[in-house]
Protein backbone atom coordinates (compact mmCIF):
# COMPACT_ATOMS: atom_id res chain seq x y z
CA UNK A 1 0.00 0.00 0.00
CA UNK A 2 1.28 3.72 -0.84
CA UNK A 3 0.58 6.28 1.53
CA UNK A 4 1.02 10.20 2.05
CA UNK A 5 1.53 12.11 5.08
CA UNK A 6 0.65 15.59 4.98
CA UNK A 7 3.05 17.94 6.95
CA UNK A 8 1.83 21.33 8.12
CA UNK A 9 3.93 23.96 10.06
CA UNK A 10 2.99 23.17 13.77
CA UNK A 11 2.04 19.60 12.95
CA UNK A 12 3.50 17.37 15.78
CA UNK A 13 1.82 13.91 14.77
CA UNK A 14 3.18 13.46 11.30
CA UNK A 15 5.72 11.38 12.28
CA UNK A 16 3.79 8.91 14.85
CA UNK A 17 1.71 8.40 11.20
CA UNK A 18 4.50 7.59 8.96
CA UNK A 19 5.76 5.42 12.10
CA UNK A 20 2.60 3.45 12.11
CA UNK A 21 2.10 3.37 8.59
CA UNK A 22 5.44 2.05 7.97
CA UNK A 23 5.44 -0.52 11.01
CA UNK A 24 2.13 -1.56 9.66
CA UNK A 25 2.60 -1.75 6.06
CA UNK A 26 6.64 -2.16 5.36
CA UNK A 27 6.68 0.80 3.40
CA UNK A 28 7.66 4.60 4.47
CA UNK A 29 4.84 7.66 3.55
CA UNK A 30 5.23 10.03 1.43
CA UNK A 31 5.72 13.18 3.56
CA UNK A 32 4.02 15.72 1.35
CA UNK A 33 4.51 19.44 2.07
CA UNK A 34 1.81 21.19 2.56
CA UNK A 35 2.91 24.12 -0.13
CA UNK A 36 2.68 21.16 -2.92
CA UNK A 37 0.83 21.69 -5.34
CA UNK A 38 0.41 17.64 -6.29
CA UNK A 39 0.12 14.54 -4.70
CA UNK A 40 1.34 11.29 -5.97
CA UNK A 41 -0.49 8.79 -6.92
CA UNK A 42 -1.44 6.78 -3.59
CA UNK A 43 -3.96 4.25 -1.86
CA UNK A 44 -4.35 6.28 1.38
CA UNK A 45 -3.94 10.14 2.23
CA UNK A 46 -3.84 11.01 6.35
CA UNK A 47 -4.70 14.58 7.23
CA UNK A 48 -2.59 14.41 10.53
CA UNK A 49 -2.77 15.75 14.05
CA UNK A 50 -0.58 18.23 15.79
CA UNK A 51 -1.50 22.41 15.54
CA UNK A 52 -0.96 23.09 12.05
CA UNK A 53 0.04 26.94 12.21
CA UNK A 54 -0.20 27.29 15.56
CA UNK A 55 -4.02 27.22 15.73
CA UNK A 56 -4.66 30.63 14.52
CA UNK A 57 -7.72 32.03 13.50
CA UNK A 58 -9.37 28.74 14.95
CA UNK A 59 -7.91 24.91 14.78
CA UNK A 60 -7.64 23.70 11.06
CA UNK A 61 -8.61 26.83 9.49
CA UNK A 62 -5.75 28.00 7.64
CA UNK A 63 -4.59 24.46 7.26
CA UNK A 64 -8.14 23.59 5.21
CA UNK A 65 -6.65 26.50 2.94
CA UNK A 66 -3.50 25.24 1.95
CA UNK A 67 -2.28 24.53 -1.73
CA UNK A 68 -1.89 20.56 -0.92
CA UNK A 69 -5.33 20.62 0.84
CA UNK A 70 -7.05 21.38 -2.86
CA UNK A 71 -5.67 18.34 -4.06
CA UNK A 72 -6.44 16.07 -1.09
CA UNK A 73 -10.12 17.42 -1.87
CA UNK A 74 -9.77 16.17 -5.21
CA UNK A 75 -8.33 12.80 -5.01
CA UNK A 76 -10.75 12.04 -1.44
CA UNK A 77 -14.09 13.35 -4.02
CA UNK A 78 -12.04 10.65 -7.04
CA UNK A 79 -12.10 7.81 -4.06
CA UNK A 80 -9.17 7.63 -2.25
CA UNK A 81 -9.29 7.04 1.30
CA UNK A 82 -8.26 9.79 3.61
CA UNK A 83 -7.70 9.47 7.10
CA UNK A 84 -8.24 12.73 9.18
CA UNK A 85 -6.76 12.72 13.12
CA UNK A 86 -7.10 14.92 15.76
CA UNK A 87 -6.05 18.06 14.29
CA UNK A 88 -6.78 16.85 10.63
CA UNK A 89 -10.44 15.95 11.51
CA UNK A 90 -10.50 19.64 12.04
CA UNK A 91 -8.77 20.36 9.01
CA UNK A 92 -11.36 17.93 6.76
CA UNK A 93 -14.46 19.93 8.26
CA UNK A 94 -13.00 23.03 7.34
CA UNK A 95 -12.46 21.74 3.76
CA UNK A 96 -15.93 20.49 3.51
CA UNK A 97 -15.08 16.50 3.23
CA UNK A 98 -16.89 15.92 5.96
CA UNK A 99 -19.96 18.00 8.09
CA UNK A 100 -19.80 20.14 11.83
CA UNK A 101 -16.98 21.84 13.44
CA UNK A 102 -14.64 20.94 16.50
CA UNK A 103 -15.18 24.19 18.84
CA UNK A 104 -13.18 24.27 22.49
CA UNK A 105 -13.53 21.62 24.79
CA UNK A 106 -16.32 21.90 26.94
CA UNK A 107 -14.18 22.38 30.20
CA UNK A 108 -12.25 24.77 28.32
CA UNK A 109 -9.12 22.66 28.86
CA UNK A 110 -6.32 20.59 26.85
CA UNK A 111 -6.95 16.90 27.53
CA UNK A 112 -4.34 14.28 27.20
CA UNK A 113 -5.09 11.35 28.26
CA UNK A 114 -6.61 7.58 26.83
CA UNK A 115 -9.63 6.82 26.31
CA UNK A 116 -12.68 4.20 25.61
CA UNK A 117 -14.10 4.05 22.41
CA UNK A 118 -17.24 2.03 20.97
CA UNK A 119 -16.92 1.20 17.39
CA UNK A 120 -19.93 2.62 15.87
CA UNK A 121 -20.11 0.80 12.14
CA UNK A 122 -17.97 -1.56 10.45
CA UNK A 123 -19.08 -0.69 6.99
CA UNK A 124 -16.31 1.43 5.96
CA UNK A 125 -12.55 0.52 4.45
CA UNK A 126 -11.39 2.19 8.06
CA UNK A 127 -13.51 0.06 10.73
CA UNK A 128 -14.23 -3.30 8.72
CA UNK A 129 -11.74 -5.00 10.76
CA UNK A 130 -13.51 -4.37 14.24
CA UNK A 131 -16.81 -6.04 15.56
CA UNK A 132 -19.70 -3.43 16.19
CA UNK A 133 -19.72 -2.29 19.46
CA UNK A 134 -16.34 -3.52 20.20
CA UNK A 135 -14.96 -1.46 23.12
CA UNK A 136 -11.28 -0.02 22.09
CA UNK A 137 -8.89 1.82 24.01
CA UNK A 138 -6.96 4.85 21.94
CA UNK A 139 -5.25 8.08 23.00
CA UNK A 140 -6.45 11.77 22.99
CA UNK A 141 -4.73 15.03 23.29
CA UNK A 142 -6.60 17.73 22.09
CA UNK A 143 -8.53 21.51 23.36
CA UNK A 144 -10.60 21.92 20.18
CA UNK A 145 -12.35 18.32 20.10
CA UNK A 146 -15.73 18.94 20.94
CA UNK A 147 -18.20 17.79 17.92
CA UNK A 148 -20.48 20.16 16.81
CA UNK A 149 -23.01 20.27 14.38
CA UNK A 150 -26.39 21.16 13.56
CA UNK A 151 -29.60 18.63 14.67
CA UNK A 152 -30.12 18.17 10.81
CA UNK A 153 -26.65 17.04 10.64
CA UNK A 154 -26.61 14.70 13.29
CA UNK A 155 -30.04 13.38 12.34
CA UNK A 156 -28.60 12.20 8.86
CA UNK A 157 -25.03 10.75 10.56
CA UNK A 158 -26.99 8.46 12.48
CA UNK A 159 -29.55 7.38 10.05
CA UNK A 160 -26.73 6.95 7.48
CA UNK A 161 -25.05 5.00 10.10
CA UNK A 162 -21.73 7.39 9.40
CA UNK A 163 -20.98 7.69 12.88
CA UNK A 164 -17.76 5.64 13.20
CA UNK A 165 -16.75 5.73 16.86
CA UNK A 166 -18.51 7.31 20.17
CA UNK A 167 -16.59 7.64 23.55
CA UNK A 168 -18.16 5.05 25.26
CA UNK A 169 -17.66 5.57 29.23
CA UNK A 170 -16.62 9.16 29.62
CA UNK A 171 -17.52 12.31 26.71
CA UNK A 172 -13.74 14.37 27.00
CA UNK A 173 -14.55 17.17 25.61
CA UNK A 174 -18.45 17.45 25.64
CA UNK A 175 -18.97 16.18 21.88
CA UNK A 176 -22.62 16.02 21.25
CA UNK A 177 -23.97 12.62 21.17
CA UNK A 178 -20.42 11.60 22.12
CA UNK A 179 -19.22 11.24 18.92
CA UNK A 180 -15.57 10.51 18.44
CA UNK A 181 -15.52 9.96 14.62
CA UNK A 182 -17.16 10.34 11.92
CA UNK A 183 -17.45 9.27 7.78
CA UNK A 184 -18.09 11.24 4.63
CA UNK A 185 -21.21 10.00 2.61
CA UNK A 186 -18.99 7.96 0.72
CA UNK A 187 -17.82 6.62 2.97
CA UNK A 188 -13.94 6.95 1.66
CA UNK A 189 -13.03 9.90 4.36
CA UNK A 190 -13.01 9.32 8.50
CA UNK A 191 -12.17 11.96 10.68
CA UNK A 192 -11.58 11.14 13.89
CA UNK A 193 -10.35 13.20 17.20
CA UNK A 194 -8.65 9.81 19.19
CA UNK A 195 -5.22 8.92 17.64
CA UNK A 196 -4.85 5.20 16.48
CA UNK A 197 -1.19 6.00 15.48
CA UNK A 198 -0.31 6.13 18.91
CA UNK A 199 -2.02 3.04 19.78
CA UNK A 200 0.18 1.11 17.76
CA UNK A 201 2.70 -0.25 20.09
CA UNK A 202 1.87 -1.99 23.45
CA UNK A 203 4.72 0.36 25.33
CA UNK A 204 2.01 2.87 25.00
CA UNK A 205 -0.57 1.06 26.18
CA UNK A 206 -2.77 -0.11 23.40
CA UNK A 207 -2.59 -1.77 20.87
CA UNK A 208 -5.94 -1.31 19.53
CA UNK A 209 -4.78 1.08 16.48
CA UNK A 210 -2.83 -1.45 14.41
CA UNK A 211 -6.29 -2.87 13.10
CA UNK A 212 -6.93 0.11 11.37
CA UNK A 213 -4.38 -0.04 9.72
CA UNK A 214 -3.60 -3.58 9.00
CA UNK A 215 -7.12 -3.58 7.65
CA UNK A 216 -6.42 -0.37 5.04
CA UNK A 217 -3.01 -2.66 4.48
CA UNK A 218 -5.08 -5.72 3.13
CA UNK A 219 -7.44 -3.91 1.55
CA UNK A 220 -6.06 -1.08 -0.17
CA UNK A 221 -2.34 -3.27 -1.21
Amino acid sequence: MKSAVIVFPGSNCDRDAAVALKNTTGRSPTMVWHNDNELPKVDLIVVPGGFSYGDYLRAGAMAGNSPVMREVVAHAKSGTPVLGICNGFQVLTETGLLPGALIRNAGLTFVCKSVSLSVETTNSIFTTGYDKSNLITIPIAHHDGNYFASNDTLELLENEDRIAFRYSSDNPNGSQRNIAGILNEERNVLGMMPHPERAVDAQHGSTDGITMFATLTEQLA
